[in-house]
């Protein structure tokens, strides 16, 4: 959890609210791959056909 203040304070300190939405897409996709626990890619298949 101290990664997670530590970011929040080096956005906060630099003004660089603009990487918050690709951190939080990141963090997204990151535990769409770690619940799905089958193919990773099987979700992604779909949307290309």
């Amino acid at each position: 959890m101290s990664f997670v203040s530590e970011i929040w304070l080096f956005l906060r300190q630099r003004k660089k609210f603009w990487l918050l939405p690709i951190l939080i897409v990141l963090s997204l996709f990151g535990a769409l791959i770690v619940l799905s626990q089958g193919s990773a890619v099987a979700p992604f298949i779909y949307t290309l056909f």
